[in-house]
């Protein structure tokens, strides 16, 4: 739709109404293909796969968690189709054309952070493969600047480098981008998964590692309790929901582009519980395959291909999971804060002027590494935040306002949203008590049980929701015309 007479405040032409929505379900799949297959979604998978215990509690576990992925994205990428609006445009229904910020820069900051660690990581695979020349890893041992190794820091800017030139055109670039990493990750998976299995003479869905190993290795899970049992299971199905914490939020940002709610519904139907399932599984399968040939737990897959003799598979494979990074970094980290910080200045900053500054606070960022220190545990509580931000965003969207969005209005500064002063503080004061719950006590305090921070999002969105909805009955907003 066009926008008439907008706020300059709060419009230009990247935050406006999507006006090309050509994009098919291949292409919603593809988001999902990027968003998973990272150094990092393969760990999780490969761990969460040994901590089920069986292949039978897999599929109870990890399906089961894929299945609620996969309603709340529906549920996101819908609002995104009608409305044809950016996650922070959309957030101005809820919070108020001026405390849509809040929910914006929120994400922003937690983008940035894994922006920078993701980044690393592809940087990392990188780094892994160079340093089976002896010459490369001599330089690697003894040059080092900025707190890392010369080699280091060479491959880490390349990489960063690699992604503004895939953001500079737009979000078509990124499609084209997604379509063609997507199944070329999958590609690679397969022959991986299939060389190891040859290997190891044969494959099994039963690892046989014994369990202080097995604990111990993937203890960065989160996942708690003895592999198999109940809780063990109730720990991998929500680590695997929560996984996605920042994709719902902003899912919106892909699927306003969309051509229909089909093509939603239909990508996401292969891209999440149908891929999730089958790259779990063959990421188990593989840390299984490689524990029988080479004797060791390796659940991440540069670790897999240092072990290759031919050098070609090597740089296959880090090649592959390189750009598999590199594309949930462009997916989740990257068309987010470009987004969000373009909301919080629409004068003066555009899609890609906001991207260059969530790349810029990466770079920064990238000789203090946080990510490899205690600032983890921060930016998880920061996260944690995006729970209340969704449940009030859910609530308001199909329990208050029925669905109904005045598009026009969400970018008029006067208008239906403008609430107090640009404000509603009946969501501001549902994100305050949700986070309360989803965050703060659980991570800065002990006056919750243990087990809480595991579900803390869980909590946010549940608490933050509820909350939202008894305000809004006792303090209702006007009535909203049809978008």
């Amino acid at each position: 739709m066009e926008i008439r007479n907008p706020s300059p405040d709060l419009y230009n032409e990247d935050l406006a109404p999507a006006k090309e929505r050509n994009w098919g379900a291949f292409s919603i799949f593809n988001v999902w293909t990027s968003d998973v297959h990272s150094l990092w979604g393969y760990y999780l998978a490969a761990s969460l796969f040994l901590l089920c215990g069986s292949f039978l509690n897999f599929i109870v576990a990890i399906g089961l968690g894929s299945l609620i992925i996969y309603a709340l994205m529906n549920l996101v990428g819908y609002a995104g189709e009608k409305t044809g609006v950016p996650y922070p445009v959309l957030a101005r229904a809820s919070f108020g054309v001026w405390g849509a910020n809040l929910p914006a820069l929120v994400r922003a900051i937690v983008a940035c952070f894994w922006y920078g660690a993701q980044t690393a990581a592809a940087s990392g695979a990188i780094v892994a493969l160079l340093t089976r020349t002896d010459s490369i890893m001599e330089f690697h041992k003894t040059t080092h600047f900025l707190g890392h190794s010369g080699l280091e820091v060479i491959c880490y800017v390349i990489v960063w480098a690699l992604q503004l030139l895939i953001i500079q055109n737009g979000m078509e670039t990124v499609r084209k981008f997604q379509d063609w990493a997507g199944p070329a990750v999958w590609v690679a998976m397969l022959v991986l998964a299939v060389g190891l299995c040859v290997k190891a003479g044969g494959f099994s869905f039963d690892h046989g590692i014994p369990q202080a190993v097995l604990l111990e290795k993937t203890k960065d899970a989160g996942v708690g309790g003895e592999p198999g049992s109940f809780w063990a299971l109730m720990a991998v199905g929500a680590t695997w929901v929560t996984y996605f914490a920042a994709l719902y939020l902003n899912f919106c940002d892909f699927s306003r582009y969309a051509k229909n709610k089909e093509a939603i519904r239909v990508g996401n139907m292969w891209g999440l519980p149908i891929n999730l399932i089958l790259f779990s599984l063959v990421a188990g399968v593989t840390t299984i395959a490689a524990f029988n040939v080479y004797g060791e737990v390796l659940l991440h897959p540069e670790q897999v291909s240092a072990k290759f003799d031919s050098w070609f598979l090597a740089l296959l494979a880090a090649l592959t999971f390189a750009v598999a990074t590199l594309g949930i970094n462009v997916v989740a980290n990257f068309v987010s804060p470009a987004f969000d910080f373009a909301n919080v200045f629409p004068r003066h900053i555009d899609f890609k002027k906001g991207g260059y500054i969530a790349a810029f606070i990466a770079l920064v960022l990238y000789p203090f590494a946080p990510w490899e220190g205690n600032a983890a545990a921060f930016v998880g509580a920061i996260g944690a935040t995006m729970g209340p931000l969704l449940g009030i965003i859910l609530v308001d969207y199909y329990l208050i306002a029925k669905g109904k969005v005045n598009v026009q209005a969400l970018y008029e500064e006067h208008g239906e949203y403008r609430y107090e002063g640009g404000w509603n503080v009946n969501a501001l004061i549902a994100t305050a008590i949700g986070a309360l719950f989803s965050s703060i006590l659980p991570n800065l305090t002990n006056v919750l049980p243990s087990w809480w921070g595991l579900y803390g999002w869980f909590f946010g969105v549940f608490i933050g929701g509820c909350v939202y909805f008894v305000l809004s009955a006792l303090r209702p907003r006007l009535a909203v015309r049809a978008a």
